[in-house]
This record gives C-alpha cells, sequence and structure tokens, in this order.
C-alpha cells in the first residue's frame, strides 16, 4: 500500500527586524519534525514551490489566514509526496542448515 509523507511551506509577511519596512519569510515544516527557515533559497512562493517538485513533493492545497492584524500575511501551502519504500526485515530460514553438519571424531 502507497504511503504518504506530508511538509508544509509557510510564507509569513511581517515586520522587519533590521529595518524599518516588511520581509517575507518562508519556513518548512518537514515529515520529520524539522522547522528550516528557507528564505535564502528564494523570493517567491513558485520558487520554493518549484525546488520542493523538484524533490518530488506536491502541492495539495493552499490556505491563508485572513485574521491576522494589520498588514500581516501567512498563507500555507501544503505538500505531499510518497514516502521511500522500506526493504521489509529479511526472515530467517530456521533449519536451513540442519543436514549440512557433520561430526569429525
Amino acid at each position: 500500500m502507497l504511503k504518504w509523507e506530508y511538509a508544509l511551506l509557510v510564507r509569513r509577511r511581517q515586520a522587519a527586524t533590521s529595518d524599518a519596512g516588511w520581509e517575507i519569510v518562508f519556513v518548512w515544516y518537514g515529515p520529520d519534525g524539522s522547522m528550516v527557515d528557507v528564505t535564502p533559497y528564494g523570493d517567491t512562493a513558485l520558487a520554493h514551490l518549484n525546488r520542493a517538485g523538484d524533490q518530488g513533493w506536491e502541492l495539495v492545497a493552499m490556505s491563508e489566514d485572513p485574521s491576522l492584524p494589520g498588514n500581516n500575511e501567512l498563507h500555507r501551502y501544503h505538500l505531499k509526496r510518497p514516502k521511500p519504500a522500506v526493504a521489509p526485515p529479511r526472515q530467517r530460514i530456521r533449519g536451513a542448515n540442519r543436514g549440512r553438519r557433520s561430526l569429525s571424531g
């Protein structure tokens, strides 16, 4: 059965921390629970989505949070990709070598 893993790309427009004005920040929430600031990898959501697509991710939904105060913006891009197949553990066959043993005496 095909299993999926999910990730989230968040685009946030917020007050700049270094000078006056606004900045756009992109954060990647990976399937392993990691949270990575991916802002340096691109200026636009399309750049980040294309980068994710190159890694096998597919956009399945997009949502925005209109309840934020002022000029803040929050966009969420929900992505999924097939989970890598993990080979099942090999089972040992019992008794396979019993007929080959010989006693030396």
